[in-house]
C-alpha cells in the first residue's frame, strides 16, 4: 500500500537573493525539506500545510505544486510525496513556533547553491531544480483564483419550495452541510481571502463555513447564478476578469450551467496546454474546485495562468 505525504519548499527574498528553507532531521541525521505523512481524512493541501507549521513553526499558504516524487520505504514500500512553493512573509517568519526536536533539529534558510550542497537526496535536488525554474522565469510568485461547484444540494425533483421561494433557495442536503464544512481546511491551504458567490442559496451556505470561519465577507453576484449567466454571459465573464484582474486570492462559488462561461474567460490568461484543463473542469463534482495559479499582479503587465489544480473535499463519513 502506497503511503501518501506532502510538505514544501518555503522560500523568501532577502535584498534580492532567493533564499529556501531546510530542515535537519537529527533521526536520521539527513538535511531535506519538511514533509509529512497524510492523516485520515485529510486532502494533501492541507497535509502539506499542517507538516509545515509541525516541523517548522510556520503558518502557510500554499503557491504552486512543484513536483511529485516517487521512492520506497523500508521492505520496498512505496511512498509519493507531494511538494509545493510556499512564500515565507516576514511576518510569518517573526510568529514562527519552531521549537527543535528529535523529528525536526534545525530549520535554516540557505541560498539554493547551499541547500543543493546540503540535501541529502536526489529526488530532492529535482524538486528544488523546479523552484527554481520557476524562480527564474518570474512564475514563483502566485495568486490563486479558485472556482467552486457549491456543495451537494436538494435535488430538483423532489424540491417543493413553498410560497416565494423558487430555485434560488433551495438548499443543500445534509451531505453539502458535511461538504461546505470539509471545505474549510481545504480553501484554508491556499488561504483566498476575496470570497464570490452566486447569491442562490446553495452557493452561499457553500462558501459561509469558510467565511465565518476566517471572518471574512462573503460577496454575492446574481451574475453567478444559473439564472445571471443564462441571461447574460458577459456580465458574467465580467466578475471573472475582474476577480483576476483584482490581483488578490480569490474564491469563486458557483453552479455547474455557469461553469463553462467562468472557465473559457479563464482560459484567455492561459496557454494553449492550459485550455484543456480547464474546460474538463467544467463536470465538477459537486463541492470541487479547481485552483488557478496566476502570475501575481504587476503594473502594465497581464495576468498569466501558471498552473493548475483540481480537488474535493475530505468528506468525513456518516454513521
Amino acid at each position: 500500500m502506497t503511503i501518501y505525504a506532502a510538505g514544501a519548499l518555503l522560500w523568501r527574498e532577502v535584498e534580492g537573493k532567493l533564499l529556501v528553507a531546510v530542515i535537519h532531521r537529527a533521526r536520521y541525521d539527513d538535511w531535506s525539506f519538511p514533509k509529512g505523512k497524510q492523516d485520515p481524512g485529510e486532502v494533501l493541501p492541507q497535509t502539506a500545510v499542517r507538516e509545515i507549521r509541525e516541523e517548522t513553526g510556520l503558518k502557510i499558504k500554499l503557491g504552486v505544486r512543484l513536483k511529485i516524487v516517487h521512492y520506497t520505504v523500508g521492505n520496498g514500500i512505496p511512498k509519493e510525496v507531494h511538494y509545493w512553493a510556499a512564500r515565507v512573509s516576514d511576518k510569518a517568519l517573526a510568529n514562527s513556533k519552531f521549537q527543535p526536536s528529535e523529528e525536526v533539529a534545525k530549520v535554516e534558510w540557505k541560498t539554493p547553491q547551499e541547500v543543493r550542497s546540503l540535501l541529502t537526496y536526489d529526488f530532492d535536488r529535482e524538486v528544488l531544480d523546479r523552484l527554481l525554474d520557476l524562480y527564474i522565469l518570474g512564475n514563483l510568485r502566485t495568486k490563486p483564483v479558485i472556482v467552486l461547484r457549491h456543495a451537494t444540494a436538494t435535488p430538483r425533483s423532489s424540491w417543493k419550495g413553498g410560497k416565494g421561494l423558487d430555485d434560488g433557495h433551495r438548499p443543500l442536503l445534509p451531505i453539502g452541510l458535511l461538504e461546505a464544512r470539509a471545505l474549510v481546511p481545504l480553501l484554508s491551504a491556499f488561504a483566498p481571502t476575496r470570497l464570490v458567490s452566486s447569491s442562490w442559496v446553495r452557493c452561499v451556505s457553500t462558501l459561509q463555513p469558510y467565511a465565518t470561519k476566517k471572518k471574512l465577507t462573503l460577496i454575492e453576484r446574481h451574475q453567478l447564478s444559473e439564472f445571471g449567466n443564462a441571461k447574460g454571459p458577459r456580465r458574467t465573464a465580467k466578475v471573472v476578469h475582474d476577480l483576476v484582474e483584482d490581483g488578490t486570492a480569490s474564491v469563486l462559488c458557483s453552479h455547474r450551467p455557469a461553469l463553462p462561461t467562468i472557465l473559457e474567460t479563464l482560459a484567455e490568461y492561459g496557454e494553449d496546454n492550459h485550455r484543456p484543463v480547464l474546460l474538463e473542469a467544467k463536470s465538477l463534482a459537486p463541492a470541487s474546485m479547481v485552483v488557478v495559479h496566476l502570475s501575481n499582479k504587476m503594473d502594465g503587465l497581464k495576468r498569466r495562468i501558471i498552473a493548475i489544480e483540481t480537488y474535493s473535499p475530505a468528506v468525513p463519513p456518516t454513521v
